[in-house]
């Protein structure tokens, strides 16, 4: 077998590994200094982090971010709306006319330190009621546009340049590389961060070396950089000595693969490794059937959900203040339940948004829930598109100015920000 294909068919076959992403191809010339500026930092040095989380299969926002005063939500939804604030599996009270799910009772406490915006009737504009089109074109960027070979998050790290990148610029704590940061920038897929490396036990060393000598003699402008990077990424992060960086705080992450990868990337933010972009996601959300109220099925995932990210922002304590969480979900669902005690696909969702200068509260506009309000008659109607949320964040915390990049043929102007943030400037 000739080099080159070995090379190539090996990288394949470190999707295990979680290295796959890194060996998939990007030319030494991607990256134009000259097309952008450099990382946002602190003052004193540190990273700025945005942490993206994919609520895979359609969250139910109406039921997340409950609109208790809107008299058609009890009309709609009569064997499983959330009761009013004050009964019994009552909704948490916010503003006097949202409440939040109960089991999202850690993301009250966030609100009330005025930590926590929502953004409701927000999402993609694009009117698709599939999930693979409609997780495609939120994690591209582009909604409607079918043709995008790129995500997003990868366009950002070839928008803002750093000269001596960090290794863990960019991570997705998952077994592969996420739509989101698809793309010829550099970035990783680990799904646990204490396995990343090569298997062979006590012959790891010995089959790294081996693999090591045959990229570094690869003629191929597309594998030699990318495996030169990953090999040194599974160095430092054999040097951080992760054991030692536990919850602290009182943190108490839930067991299973979210809140794992939540305490994960909570690691690699303390261990000060460079970390911009982070990655996890929660699947589940597709509640056609006997969807329930305070308890269920949404109800165990909500719970899941506000936990792992009340621990998460617990246990970066101070360190959230560089640190902005997102939440993303392909669309919302229908207004009115089903005849079987469940929700369809619908249209708008809610966001949330946690940490780094965020002004908590309410952001966006209601559009209402009565038939003539509705979009299609039928789903929550769109008032705020998730590239506006998403461009205002990389724009406000990470410090990038060209989102024209990042989400091509959309005006993001800081004339049309949502006012996301509480302080002024990036």
């Amino acid at each position: 077998m000739k080099r080159r294909i070995f090379l190539k068919s090996g990288s394949i076959a470190l999707v295990g590994m979680g290295l796959m992403p890194r060996f998939l191809a990007r030319a030494s010339d991607t990256l134009n200094p000259a097309a952008g500026i450099t990382s946002h930092k602190t003052p004193d040095g540190k990273t700025k982090t945005v942490v993206v989380l994919f609520l895979r299969g359609a969250a139910d926002g109406l039921n997340m971010v409950v609109p208790y005063r809107d008299p058609d939500y009890y009309k709609l939804r009569p064997s499983i709306a959330i009761p009013r604030p004050g009964k019994e599996g009552g909704a948490l009270e916010l503003d006097g006319r949202f409440g939040l799910h109960p089991a999202l009772a850690p993301l009250r406490d966030l609100w009330r330190e005025e930590r926590l915006a929502i953004v409701h009737a927000a999402g993609s504009p694009d009117s698709t009621r599939s999930h693979f089109d409609a997780q495609d074109f939120m994690e591209s960027g582009t909604p409607g546009v079918k043709s995008t070979r790129d995500g997003w998050m990868n366009r950002y790290l070839r928008a803002v340049y750093r000269h001596d990148p960090s290794h863990f610029r960019a991570v997705a704590l998952s077994g592969q590389l996420p739509r989101s940061l698809s793309g010829p920038a550099p970035a990783l897929a680990i799904p646990e961060l204490t396995k990343f490396g090569f298997p062979g036990g006590r012959r790891s060393r010995q089959v790294q070396s081996v693999l090591e000598s045959l990229y570094a003699g690869s003629d191929d402008a597309l594998l030699e950089p990318t495996a030169e990077d990953t090999f040194e990424a599974v160095e430092a992060l054999k040097r951080l000595s992760l054991e030692r960086l536990q919850p602290e705080h009182g943190a108490d992450y839930p067991r299973g693969e979210f809140g794992g990868s939540l305490r994960q990337i909570a690691q690699l933010i303390k261990a000060g490794v460079g970390l911009e972009l982070a990655f996890t996601e929660l699947g589940g959300w597709d509640t056609h059937v006997n969807q329930g109220q305070s308890r269920g099925p949404l109800a165990n995932l909500l719970r899941r959900f506000s936990a792992a990210v009340g621990a998460f922002c617990r246990d970066l304590g101070p360190r959230m203040d560089d640190v902005v969480l997102v939440t993303l979900s392909e669309f919302g669902r229908t207004a009115f339940e089903n005849g079987n005690r469940g929700t369809d696909h619908g249209h708008a969702n809610a966001m949330f948004l946690i940490g780094g200068g965020i002004r908590g509260g309410f952001h966006g506009e209601w559009p209402g829930l009565d038939k003539q309000q509705l979009n299609e008659g039928r789903e929550l109607a769109l008032t705020t598109d998730f590239r506006t949320v998403l461009g205002e964040v990389l724009h406000r915390h990470l410090g990038a100015s060209d989102l024209a990049s990042v989400f091509p043929g959309f005006d993001l102007s800081p004339d049309g920000h949502r006012g996301l943030f509480a302080t002024k400037g990036a």
